[in-house]
């Protein structure tokens, strides 16, 4: 078995992090299995080599080793690139296609990104880890194939997974062997070693002398939280050696070349989540108050027509004091009374103009009083649907509008009742 110290130098991997060595130890350790291993950090921290070392150290080194960006892939084809498909499968297939997995057959395959897959994938790729089998798109021949599957991704899993936007038992069928890079600005020992390391590479790529830095540009460089770790490390060596003529690299010089180098490095205060707009509430409240208006609507009509037909307001308010008091709200007997003395007062009607010679309408027999109001004689129905909407206004009626009430009465659901309700604009 390798060391660590043959493997960095092998792969070119600078540091002496303490993080860093037990990954590659973890790597070296695997290797020989065919264990599925999955690669966690956060972006730009290297972790396309762990799969390399792996795959180098394995049995199947003389195999195919394939890297596959899951999250460069459409997903309308990447389940057509990871499977392959037939001729005619869809729109553009004119010829079958080997997938990765068909390729690398007896090889490794390195899915990078694996938490950008689609939930569809993910189920076809758990297929494969239990069984080894897969089917091609469009076709319905069960084929095999022998491949070491390694992943990586920087997104938490965990809360991917609580936002089922990953499946629990993939995650835990990958993650067999987890092995966690660490970012650069835990690794403040491996910083200037790695930009010399950078700015050498780019002194001889680019032919001219190899830049260095002062001390309080390296106090400056271990100083910068680096959120883009060894990438934007990376980049800024190749800036600063293409883009200067003095190669002794000041502090200020190094500063206009950080992005945000400025800006505060306080803890940022961060509030929950804002709950996405639920409209389904509001349309629910909207439709709540213009029922309870259609229903008081419907309780006035109801209240002057008994006016109408019996010209007796204490009657009224006798045989209709829950309707009155749910119209008009939970006043006092006295204040009801007194209101209700006086029929003038709950309502007003016009008094036709009549002449001298005519009788006044208070000379009028008080069966004759109203009789320019129509008297309708209300036909019995034999309509179930008509019936139906007879039966839910009285239960709405009867529980006060109240939905769960009425749905329970009249024996259905809620929902149902709900249905109906907009059915029949009630």
């Amino acid at each position: 078995m390798e060391s660590v110290q043959s493997i960095k130098q092998r792969f070119e991997l600078i540091g002496n992090d303490v993080k860093l060595n037990r990954a590659i130890e973890k790597a070296i350790q695997v290797a020989p299995t065919d264990i599925s291993v999955l690669v966690t950090g956060e972006s730009g921290v290297g972790k396309e080599s762990i799969p390399k070392i792996i795959h180098s150290l394995s049995h199947r080194k003389h195999a195919k080793y394939i890297a596959v960006n899951c999250g460069a892939i459409p997903e309308g084809t990447i389940d057509s690139e990871l499977f392959g498909h037939e001729k005619g499968a869809f729109t553009g297939a004119t010829q079958t296609r080997s997938g990765y997995f068909e390729v690398a057959d007896g090889g490794t395959i390195f899915l990078d990104e694996v938490g950008e897959l689609p939930l569809t994938t993910q189920v076809r790729l758990l297929r494969v880890l239990e069984n080894g089998e897969f089917l091609k798109v469009g076709s319905s021949q069960v084929q095999k194939t022998n491949v070491r599957i390694v992943a990586a991704t920087n997104v938490n899993m965990f809360e991917a997974i609580k936002k089922e936007k990953f499946r629990e038992d993939l995650y835990y069928r990958l993650s067999t062997v987890e092995i966690s890079l660490p970012p650069l600005r835990d690794r403040r020992d491996d910083i200037h070693l790695l930009f010399r390391k950078f700015a050498s590479d780019f002194g001889q790529k680019y032919k001219m002398p190899t830049i260095r830095l002062e001390d309080d540009a390296v106090n400056l460089l271990l100083k910068y939280r680096w959120p883009g770790n060894i990438r934007q490390l990376r980049n800024i060596a190749e800036q600063v050696s293409v883009l200067e003529e003095n190669r002794n690299i000041s502090a200020s010089t190094l500063n206009s070349y950080l992005p945000n180098s400025t800006g505060s490095n306080l803890p940022a205060v961060v509030g929950q989540a804002k709950k996405e707009s639920d409209f389904s509430n509001e349309r629910e409240i909207l439709y709540k108050v213009l029922f309870d208006m259609k229903g008081d609507l419907n309780d006035l009509k109801k209240l002057t027509l008994e006016l109408l037909k019996d010209n007796d307001s204490n009657k009224v308010q006798r045989e209709n004091e829950g309707l009155i008091r749910k119209i008009y709200g939970n006043q006092e007997p006295e204040e009801e009374i007194e209101h209700e003395e006086t029929p003038a007062e709950l309502l007003h009607l016009p008094e036709p103009v009549l002449e001298p010679s005519a009788p006044t309408q208070s000379q009028l027999p008080p069966e004759d009083r109203y009789h320019f109001a129509e008297e309708i004689e209300e036909e019995e129905t034999l309509s179930l649907q008509e019936k139906e909407i007879e039966l839910i206004k009285k239960s709405l009626e009867r529980n006060k509008g109240k939905r769960k009430a009425a749905a329970a009465e009249l024996g259905i659901s809620e929902r149902t009742l709900y249905r109906k309700i907009k059915q029949y604009d009630l």
